[in-house]
């Protein structure tokens, strides 16, 4: 590609570098991956991939490969997946539980000898999960439930040598997974959120102690105020699965519950030392989808959080597809970002400058001037940029 002959006139990262190893950094981007499908890994892929994450999560079952990722990189931590909401019938065989599970509580302990951690609807029925058969949804409302899970979990995460726990489905409102009906336990999206909240800080020392960190999945965040950072007040940092992009033709702009609301959650992180991983949704080879949230990121992030785009809803299987960004240093941040018209926005870093257009994805294209000469994405070079709405561009300069 151009960049080539174009690095060897301007000193800047190479377009098509391979990707370095991540580091904490905030003018390189760091990524995550999250396996959970249970497909094998060969030797070959952790070694190869393992050098490109910060973070990775597995299944509790395949803490075998946790030594192998940190041979490959010292720096990576590992986190064993465990759901916060549910137990999984689909764990429990003739009788048992499995000897590792997915869930902090099985199924047939809890059946068994807890029936009163199931919530119910007012007809007395446990709630199934829509969409996803054998799970079934607990009561983390309740202390003994709270107190069984961490000792679970860390009994688990430590046999496995894990470094942390992501915990799934901290979930926001009361008739989630079952559309127009909430649990007697917890009737009101706020009574429910308590719930939560009171689970976190009950677990809080447990697994400090035991020296595990501790993200939740904090979906759809965004759509309820302040409970970001009242979810992660007890955490060690909060994993939003859907982030900026829906899709490729569903882009998030700046509006109420819109882009400063999800970019506000990794500043927010970013400012009290906690970990954010963000997840934009989009098809393989959209660069516009692409570069509008990764710019979005390199707008807030200070070296702590991390990006990885899925391809497909619930597609946990390989890891997200490779990009040459992700090699790109822009060197140290000169401040934070700042806005240069009506929602467009712009972060300078020593070796680069980042811009988003954060109005509607139909609006008008906005020509934005640089101050130098610039690298783009192609590795042309440019003095200026053209933005339509919900696009955004990394750019990169001699430093």
């Amino acid at each position: 590609m151009a960049a080539t002959l174009l690095v060897t006139v301007v000193t800047a990262p190479e377009a098509g570098a391979v990707e370095d190893p991540p580091s904490a950094d905030p003018g390189r981007p760091r990524s995550f991956w999250l396996h959970l499908d249970s497909s094998p890994i060969s030797d070959a892929d952790i070694a190869k991939h393992a050098k490109t994450r910060a973070y990775v999560v597995l299944n509790a079952w395949e803490g075998a490969m946790v030594g192998k990722f940190r041979k490959a990189n010292p720096d990576i931590k590992v986190f064993v997946y465990k759901d916060l909401s549910s137990t999984r019938s689909y764990a429990c065989h003739r009788g048992a539980d499995d000897p590792e599970i997915p869930a902090g509580v099985g199924f047939c302990e809890a059946d068994k000898a807890h029936p009163e951690w199931f919530l119910r609807s007012s007809r007395g029925k446990r709630f199934e999960y829509s969409g996803y058969p054998g799970h079934w949804q607990m009561d983390v409302g309740n202390t003994a439930y709270q107190d069984r899970w961490a000792a679970n979990v860390i009994k688990s995460a430590k046999k496995g040598g894990f470094d942390g726990v992501l915990m799934d489905n901290a979930l926001f409102t009361c008739d989630t997974y079952h559309v127009g009906v909430c649990p007697t336990a917890h009737p009101t999206d706020k009574s429910f959120q308590a719930a939560y909240r009171a689970m976190f800080a009950n677990m809080r020392k447990r697994f400090a102690d035991a020296d595990l960190l501790t993200v939740a999945n904090l979906a759809n965040a965004r759509l309820h105020p302040g409970m970001w950072d009242a979810y992660t007040e007890n955490l060690d940092g909060g994993f939003d699965e859907w982030w900026l992009a829906f899709g490729g033709s569903d882009l998030l702009p700046e509006a109420p519950e819109g882009w400063g609301s999800q970019a506000a959650q990794i500043a927010s992180n970013e400012a009290r030392d906690k970990i954010t991983w963000v997840q934009p949704h989009f098809t393989a080879n959209d660069d516009r989808s692409f570069r509008y949230a990764l710019a979005s990121y390199f707008l807030v992030q200070d070296g702590l959080a991390a990006i990885a785009e899925a391809t497909a809803t619930d597609d946990y299987g390989d890891p997200s597809p490779p990009h040459p960004e992700y090699g790109w240093d822009l060197g140290k941040p000169t401040g934070p970002y700042r806005s240069i018209g009506t929602k467009l926005l712009r972060r300078d870093f020593a070796c680069g400058t980042v811009v988003v257009n954060a109005n509607p994805t139909a609006s008008a294209p906005v020509r934005v001037p640089l101050p130098s000469k610039h690298l783009d994405e192609h590795g042309a070079r440019v003095t200026s940029v053209s933005l339509p709405g919900t696009s955004g561009s990394i750019l990169r300069r001699a430093c």
